[in-house]
Formats: structure tokens, sequence, C-alpha cells
């Protein structure tokens, strides 16, 4: 299976030449480009990405103001197309935006983003993406005759980030770059990449994908977006692997083990290690103990409770996306920091799907458990589930996958019942999905990928280390 998995990913590495990773060293900040843009592209701050956001959709700060505003929000129906073919299409160039977050030249943000070990809080980047996604696409779908948009854009699913160095400097300027990658009806796929200055040059950090979706002015019903008209084969590649990523999507999914048994080797698996863990003293099945340096499942849990206030809600005054994030990327850290004993760094975050939206005011249960470990790699998964003040019943409404690089090598995982099973092949097919490292280096701890570059750097530049 393993053999299997590397070699699709070596597949589509040839098939899909804009990979995950991100171009490093560049000797002109000006070329950090996803494609060629020939207009001049100022970099907006970060502290103005929520404010235009907040221009876009006509929204208070005033939490009081949300009934009336969202009454307003009605008018604006008249504005949204009947179908996709009423509405002009797009370029990548069009939705291109570059933010700075300026640690280095503003001491007085760092604190915000500031980790007791003098490194970069990952959480609030996630934040931050979250929040640039949905800029990315409002300007993608921009009515240039009205000042507010009718559409309701939210996060659908944070596809993949892939990080490419194990600490961010809180002393140094940060700077994102993102657009509209792929486009369906009612969907977009939205790229980002992320650089903090190094020597006058701006190095990568990592690449991240988005799935958001168009709802209606009053985020009620599916709306469609404009469609995306790639401009050379460089954008012509990028939006054909958005296509795949699309198809890859429907394919996991369906391959759910909700919905589908385990593989013939993976049960091989999961009976192995069934039979790894019986006494030998005994013939029984119930006579369980642990294999040398292993570690049952159930005793790799952490678990948390938000309240969730007024001040995470979003622009629509459900609670902030990146948020929710953040603090399942926090719980997941101390998981992993708790399990294997040393501090964990973050390689990669999968497939994190949005079930349901946090309504403000509910109860928001966490639950990180360790779902899969080999070496000094840690998977864990997070469970999000809310229940409101006055009712008792708890609905699921999003699922995390974290992988964490340990400082050292981490006791095995085993499942005792059938269902800590299921969560060891579901942590396991996520952590197979990616290249397993061929060496470990301080600063890129896992090996370089082959792939070419898109637009006017070529493949004369290093690709930043990653995961397929």
């Amino acid at each position: 299976m393993r053999w299997a998995a590397l070699r699709l990913s070596t597949l589509n590495r040839m098939l899909l030449t804009p990979g995950r990773g991100l171009t490093q060293g560049f000797q002109n900040p000006e070329k950090q480009r996803v494609f060629h843009i020939h207009e001049a592209c100022s970099p907006i701050h970060m502290n103005q990405v929520r404010d235009k956001l907040r221009e876009m959709i006509g929204i208070s700060t005033n939490w009081r103001d949300h009934v009336k505003i969202m009454e307003d929000r009605k008018s604006l129906h008249r504005f949204l197309a009947k179908s996709q073919n009423g509405l002009p299409p797009r370029r990548m160039k069009d939705s291109y935006i570059e933010v700075l977050l300026p640690l280095g030249s503003q001491p007085e943000l760092r604190e915000k983003y500031l980790t007791v070990q003098n490194t970069v809080r990952f959480g609030r980047i996630l934040e931050d993406l979250d929040s640039l996604g949905v800029l990315i696409c409002y300007t993608h779908t921009k009515i240039h005759s009205t000042k507010m948009s009718p559409l309701s854009i939210v996060t659908a699913l944070v596809d993949r980030i892939d990080m490419c160095k194990k600490n961010l400097s809180p002393e140094q300027d940060i700077k994102f770059s993102g657009h509209v990658s792929w486009v369906g009806k009612t969907s977009m796929e939205v790229k980002i990449k992320m650089f903090q200055l190094h020597d006058n040059e701006y190095d990568p950090v990592l690449e991240a994908t988005f799935v958001m979706v168009a709802r209606d002015s009053e985020n009620k019903g599916p709306a469609f977006v404009n469609p995306l008209i790639p401009e050379g084969p460089e954008e012509e590649e990028l939006f054909r692997k958005g296509e795949l990523n699309k198809g890859k999507r429907i394919v996991f999914d369906s391959t759910s083990l909700l919905k589908m048994a385990p593989s013939a080797e993976e049960r091989t698996t999961i009976h192995e290690m069934f039979l790894s863990t019986l006494d030998s003293k005994t013939a029984s099945f119930r006579s369980r103990v642990l294999p040398p340096n292993a570690v049952w499942m159930e005793n790799s849990k952490l678990k948390s409770l938000e309240i969730c206030h007024p001040q995470e809600r979003n622009i629509f005054n459900r609670i902030f996306g990146g948020f929710l994030m953040r603090k399942a990327y926090e719980l997941a850290w101390a998981t992993a920091c708790s399990f294997g004993g040393s501090r964990p760094f973050v390689v990669a975050v999968d497939d994190i799907m949005f079930q349901k939206p946090v309504e403000v005011g509910s109860l928001l249960f966490l639950s990180s458990q360790v779902c899969f470990t080999q070496g000094n790699y840690i998977q864990v998964r997070v469970h999000s589930e809310v229940a409101s003040l006055d009712n008792k019943e708890h609905t699921t409404t999003n699922i995390f996958h974290f992988t964490f690089m340990s400082e050292k090598d981490v006791p095995l995982v085993f499942p005792r019942t059938y269902g800590e099973s299921m969560l060891y092949l579901d942590g396991q097919r996520h952590f197979n999905s990616m290249d397993l490292p061929m060496t470990l280096q301080k600063d890129y701890p896992w090996s370089p990928r082959e792939t070419a570059l898109v637009g006017d750097q070529q493949s004369s530049e290093t690709q930043c280390p990653g995961k397929a």
C-alpha cells in the first residue's frame, strides 16, 4: 500500500506541474508571482483585510446592528446572477492580492503572534490565511456597479497547508500572496503562499489551498460566481490541477471508512496489531498487553471547551472559521507535545471540512487524539462539536487533521476498539497521502520535491520542500 501511495504521489507530481511547494530565495521580491502580473501590486497590511471585508459586505463592527444589517442585505438579491453565463469572466491576476504582516517594521504587532519559544504562533497564521482567502474570493466576484457584494462567501474546506520551515521569526516581516486558481459554478479554489523576510529576500514558508463557496446575500442558498479564464499554459495547468483536486476530493469522500469497509491490506494491518497485543501467557482474546514503547490510543486524548463570544464572530455573525482553526491547532499541538514528550513542529494541515456554521453563543467542544504515529511523526485528529446554551444536543461542525514532527521518535499508538481501529486507519491514510521524508535537516526537515514552477521563475528556482 505504501509503495502504491508513493507511486500515485509521484504520478500526480508529474501530471500536476504546479505542485504544493513554494519557490525560495528570490533575488527580487517583486518576482513572487504565481503567474505573470504586469500591473503593479502594492501590498495591503494584514490589519486592513477584515476592514476591506466589512466594506465589501457592509457589516458593522457593532454587534447590536447585526439584525438590521442582515435585513438590509435582502435588497442585494437583485444583483445575484440567474446563471453563471450572466457573469463576466475574470482572470487569475484580477484576484491577486499581496498582504504584509509587518512584524519586523511594526514591533507593536508582535505580542499577538508571539509564542513562549520566541517564534510565531501558527494558529494566528491560520486565522490570517482564512481571512485572506475570503477577501481574494470577494475580489474575484466584485460587482463594480455596487459597493457591497451580494454574495456571502464562506470557507468550505482547507484542502491542504504545507509548511517548509520549522520556525518563523517574530522579528521579520511576513508577506502573503494569493489568487483564485480554479472556479466551479458556486465554488472557488484559492492558492495562498506565505514568505518571510530574510537577508533582504522573501523566503518561502508555506503554501495553502482553500475551497470557498458562494451563498446568496442572506447566506441561505448557493449563488453563482464569475467564471475563471486561465491565460497561458502555466495558468491552464494550475486550473487543471484545481479540477483534478475536486475529483480527488470526491473519490476520497466516497472511499471514507464511514461509508466503505477497510481494504484487505488495512484489515490485515489491524489484525496484526491486535495479535501483537495479546498476552502470550493466556489463550484469551480479552487479555491485552501493550508492546514495548507503545501507548493505547484512548490515553492520547485532550479536550477543551470554548464559549463562543461575539468577539470571535465573522462578517456574517457566525464564529470566524480562522478562530476555530486556531483553537483546534493549539489543542492538537498540546496533544502532540504531551504525547511525544518534546516540542512538535507542524508539517501539514489536511482536509479540514467546515460542515456546519458555529453560532455566536454556542458551547464549542474540541476533542483531540493521536490517531497514528511513525518514527518522529504524529498524526492528530481534532473533532469539533457544538451545543447551544439551552439545548443539550451536540452537533459535529468540523474535523481537523494535523501532522506534526517531534524532535525525537515517539511511541507507537495502538487502537483497542474497532472504532479506534478506524481512526487509526483514517490517520494512516492522511499520513500516507504525503511523500515521506528522505532526510531530516534543521531548517527544511523533509526532502525537496522536483516540480516545475509557474510563471517567470520556471524550473530555474528551487522548490520549497513540502509534501504532496
